[in-house]
């Protein structure tokens, strides 16, 4: 009967061990960053889903889904947000551009970044060991975040990976569908081709949007659509007349004319022979008298205004100006972009 007994109370124990440590199994999420149209054109600039529950000791695999340019990035509270170039500070400098390994461990005490990477496919894991409420950023778009919920692992968790795969279908869905069409009226697309919209110009200037935008924030975060075209990717003017380029995104842009090696992070460059000033209104104005001149603009977009405690900013360059002095063509591109087909030209008629 003792026998038995002791037999009895082994299988228990046995039992209970399993149990616990059935409890304990990590568990490796999945989620998605970034989206995109099938040209590739509108690109959600997004956490799929953008606010996950997990348990401490578990991990959550982001795979890059665009073509576009993205990073998954933990940075510790009150850490100053690097560039994208910089990354992490990683003294022994084991990997390049601030990366850190693949799988990477993020505690809320240090730095974890995947780098910018923009092969759809592509996979990082982050492991999360401490309990804590922490925030994703891509370092690239200032509007791209999103928050993980890691939980003590005796707590009940929210939601499965069947609804984390849902809500990510379900919020690229709305990010990429533009259901009221602010897209395509910022691009002036219900015009028709060939015709001219510029209202908006002064001085019989000519428009051109430069990439189109729209704000999207959930309580996880924010999330962001990106038209990146030029609205009208082909413009004819006559020699002496003045193209304007007007950015209504959420995300940078540039105007790049000529082959000029230029980095993303440069500011305004061109040739020794073309000249720059500031129209009245603040605006940069080039003059380009040859198909050869190389012309950079830098990054034009508005800046962070969310700056309590700091100096207030100035306008930022949203609006860059170029005026046509020889017929010829002057095909230009997005220096950010032009991988997924930003790209446009200026037909210069005598």
């Amino acid at each position: 009967m003792r026998r038995t007994f002791v037999l009895w109370l082994g299988m228990i124990f046995v039992i209970i061990v399993s149990v616990c440590q059935a409890q304990t199994v990590a568990t490796e999420w999945q989620a998605r960053v970034g989206g995109q149209s099938f040209d590739g054109g509108v690109q959600a600039l997004a956490f799929l889903p953008n606010e996950m529950w997990i348990h401490a000791g578990d991990s959550i695999t982001w795979t890059f889904s665009a073509n576009e340019n993205h990073s998954v990035t933990f940075l510790k509270v009150g850490q100053i947000r690097p560039t994208f170039a910089a990354g992490c500070p990683l003294p022994d400098g084991t990997l390049p551009n601030g990366t850190t390994p693949n799988p990477s461990t993020f505690n809320g005490n240090n730095c974890v970044n995947s780098g910018l990477i923009a092969s759809p496919g592509t996979r990082y894991t982050v492991n999360f060991p401490t309990a804590g409420n922490f925030v994703i950023v891509c370092l690239l778009h200032v509007n791209q975040s999103g928050t993980i919920h890691v939980l003590d692992p005796s707590l009940p968790l929210p939601h499965d990976q069947a609804f984390y795969d849902r809500e990510a279908a379900a919020e690229e869905r709305d990010l990429l569908s533009d259901r009221d069409g602010g897209l395509a009226a910022k691009l002036r697309e219900d015009v028709a081709k060939g015709s001219d919209d510029d209202g908006h110009a002064h001085d019989g200037m000519h428009i051109v949007v430069m990439g189109a935008g729209e704000y999207a924030p959930t309580p996880g975060g924010a999330q962001s659509v990106s038209r990146m075209r030029f609205g009208r990717e082909s413009i004819a003017i006559h020699a002496g007349q003045t193209v304007e380029w007007a950015s209504s995104d959420v995300s940078g842009h540039s105007v790049q004319f000529g082959p000029g090696e230029f980095g993303p992070l440069d500011p305004l460059k061109a040739s020794p022979n073309v000249v720059v000033s500031r129209d009245a209104d603040g605006t940069l104005h080039a003059i380009l008298t040859s198909t050869n001149d190389n012309l950079y603009t830098g990054r034009l977009a508005p800046p962070s205004q969310e700056r309590t405690g700091l100096g207030q900013l100035a306008p930022g360059a949203t609006r860059f100006r170029v005026t046509f002095t020889t017929p010829g063509t002057y095909p230009y591109i997005c220096a950010y972009h032009d991988e997924i087909g930003m790209k446009g030209e200026v037909i210069v008629l005598p």
